[in-house]
């Protein structure tokens, strides 16, 4: 019996060998189309290394060796409380097509393709993000998510985060009482309270990373030809690994080379190319695919609504008055109020932001993405279509999985849709010669 038990760890071994092998070749892949698109400049190296760090050399998170992660499912998961009570917050959507293929086996067929992957990695245990992790914190914003906390609740402590369908004042006051439950289980497995310094820290930490991300956006506005919108989203994605202190860093300095650039009108591309907003389900790395075939289809993706993009981070928290109340109460707010998430029963907010998002972009064309099975965004794509072509903007539905199989059939619907927009700009280009 023991001879067979080794002979089938032996077989595991190999079997997750072989998995680690397949999703670094993946990861590496998409790191060198993302440089092939040309125009990185040196101060994208940080936010590229996060990424490769994780999924290629397959380490942790850097941090002190005495503070612990706390894996997040979703934005929703207020970071501040896992900052102030001295633990590191890490994102652990992902968008590994490796993963998705074990997972594909392990949870439902229909379920969605970023539960799968996270099932995935949770199955094969090789990824130390997801290994070292004391505490899951998973908001209950969809069937899915609710199943992957059961899911992974047999290996680690997690607290369901029960976000609430409505944004009233009763539902404000019950999500904060979660949030307060939430803080508690934290400073259980850090064994540090969470102090109004503490947390006030906390909101001047990640209020840094949206200054910087302020600067981000308005250079992109007003310049948006300086970087591909692929690598932009990269950036973005890198939120999720680093501590929110080194990202603004970084951040700061590619902002920096931005506005220089800006003044010497170094592109890195011409600016009549057909500018594309991507919105819908989630864009988690490695699955850049979309953004990926829009620009190497001669697109140019200048906004990204999505909730791993400018959505995640651009809503800063407005304490509602100075006691410790007051700040927890702010994170509900923060949290729930200015969310355009599908999840909640009125979403009418997402047609304004998307209208306003629109128009300060000069957006020409909409992609809509859905990862199969994802019927939140689904469910919208209608209303959306519907709201912008009132305003003059085709839109595309691209349904996608995380697999290659469907790569060519999605590079010929997003060259037809660029190719469609460079012919309705036709006459303007010529205008400009």
């Amino acid at each position: 019996m023991a001879y067979a038990d080794a002979i089938q760890e032996q077989r595991e071994q190999r079997r997750r060998q072989r998995f680690a092998t397949k999703s670094m070749h993946m990861t590496q892949k998409y790191l060198h189309r993302m440089r092939d698109l040309g125009g990185t400049l040196e101060q994208m190296e940080p936010f590229f290394n996060a990424l490769e760090r994780i999924y290629v050399q397959g380490l942790d998170v850097e941090r002190p060796r005495s503070t612990k992660t706390v894996g997040t499912y979703c934005v929703q998961v207020p970071q501040e409380l896992i900052y102030a009570a001295g633990a590191r917050p890490v994102k652990l959507c992902s968008g590994h097509y490796t993963a998705f293929s074990i997972g594909d086996d392990v949870v439902a067929r229909d379920a969605c393709p970023l539960v799968k992957a996270i099932a995935g990695f949770e199955h094969m245990g090789t990824l130390p993000l997801y290994e070292n992790c004391s505490l899951m914190v998973v908001p209950i914003t969809c069937d899915c998510k609710k199943r992957i906390a059961g899911l992974i609740k047999e290996k680690w402590p997690v607290h369901p985060l029960y976000v609430p369908a409505n944004r009233e004042d009763e539902d404000i006051e019950h999500y904060l009482d979660d949030l307060y439950q939430l803080m508690h289980m934290v400073s259980h497995v850090t064994g540090q309270d969470v102090t109004y310094e503490s947390l006030a820290n906390a909101l001047n930490l990640t209020g840094y990373a949206q200054y910087e991300l302020s600067r981000f956006l308005r250079i992109k506005r007003t310049t948006p030809n300086l970087l591909y919108g692929t690598h932009a989203m990269a950036v973005m994605n890198a939120s999720s690994y680093l501590d929110a202190g080194v990202w603004a860093s970084a951040m700061g300095a590619l902002n920096d080379e931005l506005e220089r650039r800006a003044r010497a009108n170094e592109l890195v591309s011409r600016k009549d190319l057909p500018r594309i907003m991507l919105t819908g389900s989630p864009i988690v790395f490695p699955n850049l695919k979309i953004p990926l075939l829009i620009e190497e289809a001669g697109g140019m993706v200048v906004a990204d609504e999505t909730c791993m993009g400018e959505r995640g981070m651009s809503d800063p928290v407005v304490p509602v008055d100075a006691s410790f109340d007051g700040l927890m109460r702010s994170l509900a707010i923060r949290s729930l109020r200015p969310c355009p998430c599908p999840t909640f029963a009125d979403n009418s907010q997402r047609i304004y932001r998307l209208r306003q998002m629109v128009r300060d972009y000069h957006v020409e064309g909409v992609i809509y993405h859905v990862l199969r099975g994802c019927l939140v965004y689904d469910y919208e794509f209608r209303l959306v279509e519907e709201e912008l072509e009132s305003m003059g903007i085709p839109v595309i539905r691209l349904e996608s999985d995380y697999t290659d199989q469907d790569v060519e059939q999605l590079r010929i619907r997003s060259e037809a849709f660029v190719e469609t927009i460079k012919l309705k700009k036709g006459p303007l280009k010529a205008n400009r010669g």
